[in-house]
């Protein structure tokens, strides 16, 4: 059974930057890639707010770039998905494939998030289009255009709020008579005269051929449809962390997100470790992914130096 002193496990911006420092500290890590090769960035088109590219740079582009400087520093990066691990042993026996198992003496969790998504032919057609599942990422594109989100959580009016000073008109789209967003959230929006609400609003389609140029929308309480010019269609309704693996063997919380230690990754199971959008709800960004994987490399080399020494002196 093959023995790794630092296994990663995921391979978005967060999982290669742990895996640039992790090599640095001759940690000797493995990689393994998942089967979404890159994460989300892998499905983005232009990316203008990461530092270090003036002139912004395609999603793919840039996870090469992440891969080959992983790559260069001495990274295993194996292409494979980990089906199944078990951490109450040690060291961490991890399954990848459900045919091979590893043991890793510190284990990086990596596996990002997913969004959720309505399920449109077109919605994935015109992804990276006009259509996308981050204001913050993509909002600036859209720029004194009209654009749309859908959702009534606290995401969606956040997204719409952001959108709104920078777009003359957001139509925000609720399913029923009522958001589930706080009370608090609910008022900003309401009350932001850029952000037109349509309650018993379903999406039925996107419209456009290579760019989003409308939508189609279902009032479900006239069952009257209508299409609505647009150039912007921002997806606001939630996160899946790809966390089910780890179920029962390490603290999630109720949404699934990995709950680490107050400024650190450390999680509740020692040499277990984790970073980006696995363990964060909140900013969902590719710079605050990749901040979170050095965090976990220089946790790991620290706490194996620590076991390191205790051992020594045992």
């Amino acid at each position: 059974m093959e023995h790794v002193k630092c296994l990663i496990i995921g391979s978005g911006p967060a999982g290669y930057t742990a895996a640039i420092y992790a090599s640095r500290a001759n940690l000797k890590p493995v990689l393994y890639t998942g089967v979404e090769v890159g994460g989300q960035l892998m499905q983005t088109t232009e990316v203008e707010n990461y530092p270090g590219y003036p002139k912004g740079v395609q999603g793919p582009a840039m996870m090469d770039d992440f891969k080959a400087q992983a790559e260069r520093m001495g990274t295993d990066i194996r292409w494979g998905y980990v089906t199944s691990v078990d951490f109450s042993v040690y060291p961490h026996q991890v399954t990848i494939d459900e045919s091979t198992t590893l043991l890793a003496d510190a284990v990086i969790i990596s596996t990002g998030a997913s969004a959720k998504w309505l399920g449109l032919e077109s919605e994935a057609r015109l992804n990276g289009y006009g259509v996308s599942a981050c204001a913050v990422c993509d909002g600036f594109f859209y720029k004194n255009l009209e654009v749309a989100v859908v959702g009534g959580g606290d995401t969606a009016c956040e997204e719409a709020l952001y959108l709104a000073n920078l777009c003359p008109k957001v139509h925000l789209l609720v399913r029923s008579n009522k958001m589930r967003a706080s009370q608090v959230m609910q008022a900003r929006v309401e009350a932001n005269p850029n952000i037109q609400i349509h309650w018993h609003t379903q999406t039925l389609e996107i419209l456009g051929d290579t760019q989003v140029t409308a939508m189609r929308v279902l009032n479900t309480q006239t069952n009257e449809t209508s299409d609505i010019p647009i150039q912007g269609f921002f997806v606001a309704i939630g996160h899946k962390p790809n966390t089910d693996i780890f179920k029962g063997q390490i603290d999630l919380n109720p949404e699934g997100y990995i709950v680490t230690k107050a400024g650190s990754t450390y999680t509740n199971v020692a040499g277990v470790f984790a970073c980006g959008d696995a363990q964060d709800s909140i900013y969902r960004q590719a710079v605050t992914a990749a901040g979170t994987g050095c965090m976990a490399a220089l946790d790991a080399e620290r706490w194996l130096s620590h076991e390191e020494f205790v051992k020594s002196q045992a």
